[in-house]
């Protein structure tokens, strides 16, 4: 049996395919009309996707439809236009979001740069307080933090044990933090 503007509802109901395609010929051009108008500035795939979506709105609740031809073609033109704003909607909401993202992108980048350049005057400040050590203490500290030697490697190669490079370790760092401190109260 072939769906016909007298039987295409009930066998739409029943999920008869033929009915769909009967649908979809005949009220395509008020479906992507709608569409069209609400998405007048978008892209033409974002129309097509949002006919797409009626229709599949259709297939999947036609269950629920009450009536005759003249209050299906009221429904079917409800869905088209809530889809079509569901569709702007969602689109102005992603653009937002690429502008936000973008705005954050060359904030965040300006902020970067600047955090590389604090950190590079920090890394320079800690070096020349390294080197303000005694020999052995700014060997120990050039071991553990630049050549990420262990204690106990440390310890070996230098002849030390390994609390004695523990504990020059803990004193070097209360006097770089020290002499790091006044610097900042200097400036």
């Amino acid at each position: 049996m072939k769906s016909t503007p007298a039987n295409f509802i009930p066998r739409l109901k029943k999920r008869k395919e033929d009915a769909l395609e009967y649908v979809i010929d005949a009220y395509m051009p008020l479906v992507k009309t709608i569409a069209a108008k609400v998405l007048h500035s978008m892209h033409e795939h974002d129309i097509d996707e949002c006919v797409n979506d009626v229709f599949l709105t259709v297939w999947e609740n036609a269950r629920q439809f009450q009536g005759e031809a003249a209050d299906f073609k009221k429904w079917i033109g409800m869905i088209a236009k809530y889809k079509a704003i569901d569709r702007y909607r969602q689109a102005k909401k992603r653009r937002e979001r690429e502008k936000s993202d973008v705005l954050l992108k060359e904030k965040a980048g300006a902020s970067a740069t600047e955090e590389s350049v604090m950190r590079r005057e920090g890394r320079n400040e800690l070096l020349a307080a390294i080197s303000r050590l005694k020999d052995d203490d700014r060997d120990i500290f050039m071991m553990k933090y630049y050549l990420e030697l262990s204690n106990r490697e440390i310890a070996e190669h230098l002849g030390l044990s390994k609390a004695a490079v523990d504990n020059r370790l803990y004193r070097g760092k209360k006097v770089l933090a020290t002499n790091l401190k006044l610097k900042e109260l200097l400036i």
